[in-house]
Formats: C-alpha cells, structure tokens, sequence
C-alpha cells in the first residue's frame, strides 16, 4: 500500500469536506434546535414537525437531483478546464431549480392539511402541521437555488463560499425559530409557526447570497446566457435519477411513519424516531455529507484530467476514512444515547424509544458511511442510477417492507422495525459497493463529456 498517496487523498478529502462538514453542523444544528424548541410545546408538535418536514424534504429532494447534476458536470469541467461549459451547466440547473420549485410551493399552500392528514394523526397535529407545511414549502423555489448554487461552487472545488453563506443564514435560521417560537426579546411566542416562518426566512437569504456569490468575480463560475441543449439532457440524465431516489426515500417514509403511528404508544414511537434520528443525524451528518461532496469532487475532477485510474482510488479511500471516523462517532453515541435523549424530552415512553432508535442508527454508521461515499464518488461520474436503485430497493423492500413483516404481521412491534431499519442501510451499503466495484461508470462518464464537447471547450 502506497501510504504517501493515501495520505495526501485523506488531506486533500479533509480539506475538500472541512468546510462542508462545519456547514453540515450548522444545518443539522439549525433542525435540531428546530425540534428541541417544538419539543418543548408537546410530543404532538414534535410529530406534526416531523411529518411536515417528510414535504418539506421534496425542495430538499428536487435540489439534490438537479444539484448532483451541477456537481458531477461542474468537477468534470473543471478538472478538463473547460469554463464555458461549466458555466452553462451551472446556469441552466440553476434555471431549472427555480421552476421547478414553483408547482411545490403551490402545492404546499393548497394541500397542507390533506397532506398531513393521510397519516392518520390527530387533529392537532393535521391543525399545527399543516400551517409549517404551507410556510415551508412556499420557498421551495429559493430552496432549490440554495442547493444547486452550493453544490455548483463546490464542484469547482470551491467548499468554504458554501460554507460561509449557509453558515451565516442558518444561524439566523436558529435565532429566529428560538425567538419567534419561544416568542423572546419582545417577538409574539408563535410556537411552531414561528419555527416554519424562520426556515422560510432562511431559505430566501440564502437562495439570494447564492446567486450574488456566482455572479461576483471573486468565485470561478459565472452565469451565461444558456443555449446548449446537449447540456440541459445531460443534466436531467444525471438528476432525474438522483431525485427520484430522493422522492423514493421520502415515499417509503410516508407508510413507515403511519406504521409507527398503528402500534400501542404510537405517538411516542414516532416522537422517538424523530428524535433518535436527529441525534444521529447532528453527531454524523457533517462527516458523512462532508465525505459525500469530496468524493464527488475528487472523483469528478480526475475523470475529467483523464485519470480513470486516480478517480478509482480516490473512491476507496475517501470511503474508507469515513467508515473510520463515522464508526468512531457512532460508537461514541451509542454510549451516550441516553443523556443526549434527556436534553429532548423527559418523557418516560419517548425516552425509552428515541434510545433505542439512537443505538440503532449509531450501529449502522458503517453502512451509512459506505453508502453515502460511494454514492458521492458515482455521482461525480454522472453515475445516479446505482445509488437510485440501492436505496429505492433498501428502502421499500426492508425498511418499509421488512418493518410492516417484522413488526405489524408478525407482531414484533417495534423490534420488528429496528431489524428492517438496519438490514435496509447494510443492503443499500453492499449495492452501492458492487457498482462502484464492477459497472462501467468511468466510461459514461467520458463519453458524456464527450458528447457536451468538455474536451474541446474554448475559455475565452
């Protein structure tokens, strides 16, 4: 082994996902005091929170796609130092995220009660729901813009300009659903209102200081007038994938929260998952993100300088230090599942369930890890369709499917469920393995630049 290459991988992955990873806490940081303040209303708020962010995750889901595009066609320009198809592709997702948005933010407003509905909840939690569906979701048009401006800069290899600009309004995000929720410092006390209004207000800034970044001359791209058709195909061949993944995912959450909420102790079951997964979530996601957008920038780039063999190892190795550090921290929060419940809820029943939810998320750090890196490194080939088909299998077949089999037919109840939560993210693990080891992603990837003419573009 080849312990000098390894280690300027690892410093040139630390330095790439450095910044992503202390955007990621932010963020993460910015949801979890989203549900400790809601936390402190009731476990109906917590729910209706939670089910109101498995819509709000559409903007999330449609950014990521046409921002996987950006990313893999933004690397591999780069690395072919070609700007001008860059900045095309760049413009166009940007174009694209924008309209997109806009039937969503419809949707939300006319549909939030029936949305939240179909779950079966109460009717406070259709009532509170509903009302941070319709908030939320209005901005979905700046959410979009905020997702692919971010993932456009870093695939130039740009992570801090993200860095700073979501740092800074997910900051604000955290002040205003504190001070309109609680209703501190003179501001009305508008209990979960407040916090939907805050993530709105958030989204708009950020979507604003994403286009300012672009078009000023301190960052590398810049917007052009979009004419190339090559280039819009080739970015829906890469974010439809992607997005349906996403949309997949959110799907099998639907039926899966409506499980939770069948069994004895329904609401503090799902009150729980909630809160066990957001635990894992701000202990691993900065990591496991950070990694994910490394992977897609090393992998990107080398494959447009024309290193297949490079791009390869690149994979393995941004995958396997973040196995390394995820298995650490996952470890560590097993250990200390208990206390980091208790600064959520002392309710006994939720308690117990957001611990167990916790050891088992903690558990399946590896997996996750090994998922989302590799995913990153097939994404920076323009390679979606794998990672599509590995976690739309994992999710409806065993963290759905298995679940309902464990856990409702069979009537292991909730034990049921953490068996079919597991085994979804080892199989989703192992897939994206086999095609990261075994499919022909390098050569899609050069024929695709190819075809968008990457390896004659002129910069002048």
């Amino acid at each position: 082994m080849d312990r000098a290459r390894l280690r300027r991988v690892w410093r040139r992955t630390v330095g790439l996902s450095g910044p992503v990873a202390a955007e990621t806490v932010v963020r993460t940081a910015m949801r979890t005091t989203d549900v400790f303040v809601v936390a402190l209303f009731s476990p109906a708020a917590v729910v209706a929170v939670g089910l109101g962010d498995l819509y709000a995750r559409f903007p999330l889901r449609v950014g990521l796609g046409l921002g996987g595009g950006a990313i893999a066609l933004s690397s591999q320009d780069t690395g072919a130092d070609a700007a001008t198809t860059r900045d095309e592709a760049i413009t166009q997702a940007l174009l694209m995220g924008l309209l997109a948005g806009i039937p969503i933010a419809v949707g939300g407003l006319l549909f939030g009660e029936a949305a939240i509905r179909v779950f079966g909840a109460s009717n406070e939690v259709v009532t509170v729901g509903a009302t941070y569906v319709a908030v939320v979701l209005a901005t979905a048009p700046a959410r979009h813009v905020t997702l692919i401006g971010a993932r456009s800069l870093q695939g130039t290899g740009d992570t801090r300009t993200p860095m700073y600009i979501n740092a800074v309004a997910n900051l604000v995000n955290i002040a205003g659903s504190v001070t309109l929720g609680l209703g501190l410092f003179g501001a009305p006390r508008l209990e979960v209102l407040g916090v939907g209004l805050a993530t709105a207000g958030a989204n708009v800034l950020t979507a604003g200081l994403f286009l300012s970044a672009i078009a000023a001359d301190r960052t590398a791209p810049s917007f052009v007038r979009p004419r190339d058709p090559v280039i819009a195909k080739q970015l829906l061949r890469v974010a439809v994938p992607r997005a349906i993944e996403g949309f997949a995912s959110e799907a099998a959450q639907f039926p899966f929260n409506a499980l939770l909420l069948s069994f004895p102790a329904g609401e503090a079951i799902t009150a729980g998952f909630q809160i066990g997964r957001r635990l894992y979530q701000q202990a691993t996601a900065p990591v496991s993100r950070g990694f994910s957008v490394a992977a897609s920038i090393l992998v990107g780039q080398s494959l447009g300088s024309g290193d297949t063999d490079a791009a390869r190892y690149e994979g393995r190795a941004v995958t396997a230090l973040g196995v390394i550090l995820v298995g650490a921290a996952g470890l560590l929060l097993a250990a200390l599942s208990r206390p980091a419940v208790g600064l959520f809820t002392d309710d006994p029943e939720t308690v117990r369930f957001a611990v167990a939810f916790v050891r088992l998320y903690a558990l399946s750090g590896v997996a996750l890890a090994t998922f989302g890196t590799m995913s990153g490194s097939l994404r920076g080939a323009s390679e979606t369709r794998i990672p599509f088909l590995a976690r739309t299998t994992g999710m409806f077949g065993l963290f759905l499917g298995a679940s309902w089999l464990l856990g409702s037919v069979l009537g292991f109840g909730p034990l049921g469920v953490y068996a079919g939560i597991g085994a979804a993210y080892v199989w989703m693990a192992l897939a994206v393995l086999w095609g990261f080891e075994r499919t022909g992603w390098a050569g899609r990837a050069a024929t695709m630049m190819a075809e968008r003419g990457t390896e004659t573009a002129s910069d002048d």
